[in-house]
């Protein structure tokens, strides 16, 4: 199904409105997060996002949202300049001074499969974008019936990122616990998600890449002080990590689902086993690293993260809020639940800001949905 909008573009001052009318939603598919699901959640439904679907408003104090996105996957910042991955396929680029939206295509060598929970997953831009206009991208893939994953890096050209070269190819996938976030560590290197896709005894097999993080340089070469000879593991016993944050020491942070409850925030060191599936919440076992903190019986379905001043944000799809964690006391707190399920975070300059995923199988979407939302770290806010 397709959606249809009239869409009238408005200026006053610096604030900027692209008004929609909007007719219909489809959901695609679900995470399954420890819930039961009434139909079958791999078939997807194609949704056609325009630059006059795009609802934005820019206002003249610097805030800004968007409206009717489409399964949004990553939040990235260049400047002024917004780029959100959706997970079909395509790159929203949105001028946060003006609300200018473009919709852009992805071209890469192995067809994008938006199927169950894969698609068009993690999204990082070059630190030098302004130069390379260079991105890296974490996608699923079909090989001779296998489900796959891989990293690519690609280029902007004419409004359309085109790959570049293939860093990594073949890693595990399925229907469901395809990891997927991508990240660059202070230290210049592409650290990658990667999960069990169901299968919970890849997660300890050190030949496998399924259900770890990685660690390459940006060409897509193992760096030699990589805890494991000639391996991309960095660390291993994940079943379907989601998040990525650093803090100003330089301690890296993931966010992990769990099997029925028992999510997990893991600090995370070089060659270390973080238990799945030999241990999840308190349990303990030697050589194997227990988390930080993780949601007892709860289901938080952690996804992307941001650190801030003593801060871990926590985007939370099942749990539908964004969440706190501070590193010194390890308190988790409730911070935003007004939107649905939540995907990703960015901080900056004082602000929040995070994309809803309501048009997937578990959520229920409104009539903006899916959205980007920006929010004050110190005020109280609201989703309208």
């Amino acid at each position: 199904m397709y959606l249809s909008f009239l869409g009238v573009f408005v200026v006053l001052g610096i604030a900027v409105m692209v008004n929609v009318m909007n007719n219909e939603q489809t959901n695609d598919n679900a995470e399954t997060d420890g819930q039961s699901q009434a139909e079958d959640p791999y078939n997807q439904d194609a949704v056609e996002v325009s630059e006059e679907s795009i609802e934005v408003t820019a206002t003249d104090d610097g805030k800004i949202t968007a409206n009717n996105l489409f399964i949004p996957w990553t939040i990235n910042k260049n400047g002024g300049t917004f780029y959100l991955s959706q997970r079909e396929g395509s790159v929203i680029e949105i001028d946060g001074e003006l609300g200018l939206v473009e919709v852009q295509d992805v071209q890469v060598s192995e067809n994008i499969l938006h199927e169950g929970q894969g698609g068009f997953l993690g999204f990082a831009l070059d630190p030098n974008f302004k130069e390379t206009n260079r991105a890296y991208a974490y996608h699923t893939y079909s090989e001779n019936g296998e489900v796959l994953n891989r990293i690519v890096s690609l280029t902007l050209k004419d409004n359309t990122w085109e790959e570049e070269n293939v860093l990594l190819e073949n890693i595990p996938g399925g229907e469901v616990n395809n990891g997927g976030r991508l990240k660059i560590g202070p230290d210049g290197f592409l650290y990658a998600t990667t999960g069990d896709t169901g299968q919970a005894e890849l997660a300890q097999n050190l030949d496998n890449l399924a259900g770890k993080i990685l660690r390459m340089n940006l060409e897509g070469e193992v760096p030699e002080d990589n805890p494991f000879k000639n391996s991309y593991v960095y660390s291993y016993g994940h079943r379907n990590s989601q998040g990525l944050a650093w803090d100003e020491q330089g301690n890296l942070y993931s966010s992990e689902h769990g099997e029925d409850g028992h999510d997990e925030i893991n600090l995370i060191e070089a060659g270390q086993n973080y238990g799945w599936p030999e241990i999840t919440g308190n349990e303990e076992e030697s050589g194997m690293k227990a988390p930080v903190a993780h949601s007892g019986d709860d289901t938080w379905a952690p996804a992307g993260m941001a650190y801030s001043e003593g801060q871990l944000y926590v985007a939370s799809l099942a749990g539908k809020q964004i969440f706190t964690y501070d590193i010194e006391s390890g308190e988790t707190t409730e911070f935003y639940d007004e939107a649905g399920r939540l995907r990703d975070v960015l901080v900056e300059n004082g602000s929040l800001f995070t994309i809803t995923s309501n048009n997937d199988q578990y959520g229920e979407p409104t009539a903006k949905d899916d959205r980007l939302l920006q929010l004050s770290l110190t005020k109280e806010v609201s989703a309208d």
